[in-house]
């Protein structure tokens, strides 16, 4: 979104795989310019990760395709003492750093947020890990599933019989790049006030324990241990997923009048005056046999049909879809929520390879508009011969936004 909220933000991306990538395209949807440092001849490691093995071969694997559309790809060796150059001249013009090495790689390499600082003193530098950048398990090297099951997520997954189980995609690498990405606006705004940067130390296990909400707060406040619950909701019911004529389907009704609606749609009205049903405390002590009653009136129609009509008298209700089903939905279509690019690299495309390229914005408008890449995903150092006009566009742009800041009084760094 090139006159998105970010428009101007210059960023330097060092991120791999998952919550880096993931962090760094949120923010180039909302229009911050975003450099991929990579290392040469390999790069981001998910260049090589998707179910495409023919796209893995050729370095654009589908995972890297989902996560970097829009951004520039520069190569640079940070050990080497041109790379390290190249990559200090981008530094002391950057707005924001963003990595997730292992807690320490970066300060071995000479770029330790003292000496980052010191070069950029408005640079926001955010550094995610799994555990934190300090603490006892700061060097433990972590992937999404380890921090699913150490942040107590798999052990409330799956049914009492199958619990532990890995949700089944990477919530914790997506739930550690969104923290990161709003410490990043965040710390913009603030350095709008102050005029200085800041370092921000994102915890992949600390955010995802804070996003399980509930079920910890239970534990904490309540005392009461989380358990393992299936496709129900422990916190009202009936909440969870019933078995339609054709299939499941997802039903909420949490509040009292949603249960009466329900019932009266279903043509149960009895089921409203019973007393194992009456109060919300009993339908949740009672809950296999409401489920019970409620799926032996499911049964008569689709899930389709029971969607339509409970969403009619407000009681939350859908099927529950394929990932295939839910990409073909009219209200994504509706929202132009899947943004369509070219294909990287589509002249040399072997045959059968699609010559464009369909990933997911984000989930929201501002001003009723659509953030979108303007660029597809790019090839490993696509962008290299462009670093010296890059670097030189970035300093001019930085020496200019720093004497804009100090006359009205914000930028003034000690």
């Amino acid at each position: 979104m090139p006159d998105g909220p970010l428009s101007g933000i210059r960023l330097l991306d060092l991120t791999n795989v998952l919550a880096g990538p993931y962090c760094t395209y949120q923010l180039m949807l909302l229009g911050a310019e975003v450099v991929k440092i990579e290392v040469p001849g390999q790069g981001d490691l998910a260049r090589m990760l998707g179910a495409d093995p023919g796209l893995n071969d050729r370095g654009i694997g589908a995972s890297f395709l989902a996560q970097n559309a829009g951004k520039k790809s520069v190569e640079l060796d940070l050990k080497d003492a041109a790379g390290r150059a190249a990559f200090t001249g981008l530094i002391t013009a950057a707005d924001v750093l963003v990595e997730n090495f292992r807690p320490g790689v970066l300060a071995r390499l000479g770029f330790g947020w003292p000496r980052l600082r010191e070069l950029n003193p408005r640079l926001v530098y955010c550094a995610i890990s799994g555990f934190g950048q300090t603490g006892p398990m700061s060097q433990a090297p972590a992937y999404d599933q380890i921090i699913q099951g150490m942040s107590g997520m798999m052990s409330i997954t799956g049914t009492p019989d199958t619990a532990p189980q890995r949700v089944g995609f990477p919530v914790c690498d997506t739930i550690g790049g969104l923290s990161a990405a709003l410490a990043i606006a965040a710390a913009l705004a603030g350095r709008d006030r102050t005029g200085e940067g800041s370092f921000i130390d994102v915890s992949m296990l600390e955010a995802s324990v804070s996003a399980m909400g509930w079920p910890v707060s239970n534990y904490l406040v309540a005392g009461q241990p989380p358990a393992a619950m299936g496709d129900q909701n422990a916190t009202a019911a009936p909440s969870g997923t019933f078995e339609a004529a054709d299939g499941p389907l997802n039903i909420a009704a949490n509040q009292q009048r949603q249960f009466e609606a329900l019932c009266h749609v279903v043509a149960r009205p009895d089921l409203v005056a019973d007393p194992r049903f009456a109060v919300p405390e009993g339908r949740k002590r009672h809950r296999e046999d409401l489920n019970r009653e409620l799926n032996k009136a499911l049964g008569g129609r689709t899930a389709l049909e029971w969607e339509s009509a409970l969403i009619e008298v407000g009681v939350p209700a859908a099927r529950i879809l394929t990932v295939p089903e839910t990409t073909e939905l009219d209200q994504l279509r509706h929202r132009e929520f899947f943004i369509d690019l070219p294909f990287p690299d589509s002249t040399g495309a072997p045959e059968g390879t699609p010559r464009s390229l369909r990933v997911s914005g984000n989930g929201m408008l501002i001003d009723g508009r659509r953030s979108r890449a303007a660029e597809p995903p790019p090839l490993l150092g696509q962008h290299n011969a462009e670093i010296a006009e890059l670097t030189a566009r970035w300093q001019a742009a930085s020496a200019a936004s720093g004497s804009s800041a100090s006359r009205d009084g914000r930028a003034e760094v000690r």
